[in-house]
């Protein structure tokens, strides 16, 4: 009986490594790969063309996510271009 639950208890340390394993590349698209604009250039290039507030950004499928409160408080996503800095959509 003991030699059972060794091998069960084996079975299930490794079943837990791989799932970690696996769950490893889980966030692998949200970081800007490594010739990415840094997202201080990205933030400085949005301040000079205006956008002085800006409250959250992330790195999601190729691009920084920023958001930005305009006059009035209206909130507005815009997202650009890890590679080029170029923005793609407001």
């Amino acid at each position: 009986m003991h030699f059972l639950h060794s091998r069960l208890a084996i079975a299930a340390c490794a079943l837990a490594a791989s799932t970690l394993i696996a769950r490893a590349d889980w966030f692998k698209d949200e970081q800007p790969p490594p010739n990415a604009k840094p997202l201080s250039t990205v933030i400085k290039s949005l301040e000079d063309h205006g956008m002085k507030t800006i409250t959250e950004a992330s790195f999601d499928d190729g691009k920084w996510k920023i958001e930005v409160h305009q006059g009035g408080g209206k909130e507005t996503t815009v997202r650009v271009d890890a590679m080029s800095g170029q923005i793609v959509s407001k």
